[in-house]
């Protein structure tokens, strides 16, 4: 087992890659804790661990909120003591908003949940890891936020400072046994379309202009095999990275 006895919290494990990621770990070892704020399947996931061996349990939280990334934590270490591994999972789509008709409110809240929510958990982790001199985080941007316009302006701006997050910490706290790493998928099969209503007609024919080269979605369990390669051992030298996983989309 990869991650025998790590303790990990996944974000947005209720669905799509951040529930694959969770089951992946609890497979391979790890005791699981999963946030969402779907609670009922959040309680499904949890169940689907531990009727198959695993340990989990499940903490209902808002990462845009800073008290529920304090309570996430503070109850992982209540219960295991520690954590090993923090996966920034949790994120929302932006509508397909072009500069122009983005409102206050919706860049607020994109960049709240997607960027805000995994620096302020990071934070919060950074002196555990740092007083064992070992931790692993694991940020899941997006092609997003390596190219200009896989998306709105918010998502496109949040997943950026994602990656940009992702590299900083990743350089500076190398020396201290913290690894720091991105993974940023193409299409995948998940249901983040449900955090969009709406979705500006100008955006979205922009945005998806180049989707006919797009060779595939991938399933989210495809992407729950890199996270575990980054919380592996195996990937001991890599930090600072971003994993592009995406069929070979972008490498036209």
């Amino acid at each position: 087992m990869k991650l025998k006895d790590k303790v990990a919290i996944v974000t947005g494990a209720a669905s799509g890659m951040g529930k694959a990621i969770a089951i992946r770990y609890a497979k391979e070892g790890a005791k699981v804790v999963l946030s969402d704020i779907n609670e009922q399947a959040l309680n499904e996931v949890v169940r689907i661990i531990t009727s198959d061996g695993g340990t989990a349990f499940g903490v209902l939280a808002n990462v845009g909120k800073i008290e529920d990334i304090e309570h996430l934590v503070d109850t992982t270490v209540d219960t295991y003591k520690t954590v090993d591994i923090l996966v920034n999972n949790a994120g929302i789509m932006d509508n397909f908003l072009p500069v122009g008709e983005l409102t206050d409110e919706i860049w607020d809240r994109v960049i709240n949940i997607n960027t805000s929510g995994p620096m302020r958990l990071i934070r919060k982790c950074l002196p555990i890891f740092l007083e064992k001199q070992q931790g692993i985080i694991i940020n899941n941007a997006s092609i997003g936020g390596l190219h200009g316009s896989r998306a709105g302006a918010a998502y496109t701006a949040s997943k950026h400072a994602l990656i940009g997050l992702t590299k900083n910490i990743g350089f500076q706290y190398s020396g201290l046994g913290i690894r720091c790493n991105a993974i940023a998928p193409g299409g995948v099969n998940t249901n983040i379309g449900t955090t969009m209503n709406n979705p500006d007609k100008f955006g979205m024919e922009r945005a998806m202009s180049g989707a006919s080269l797009n060779p595939r979605f991938a399933e989210a369990d495809e992407i729950a095999g890199v996270a575990l390669f980054l919380a592996s051992d195996d990937a001991s030298f890599v930090n600072g990275a971003v994993i592009t996983a995406d069929g070979g989309w972008t490498a036209y």
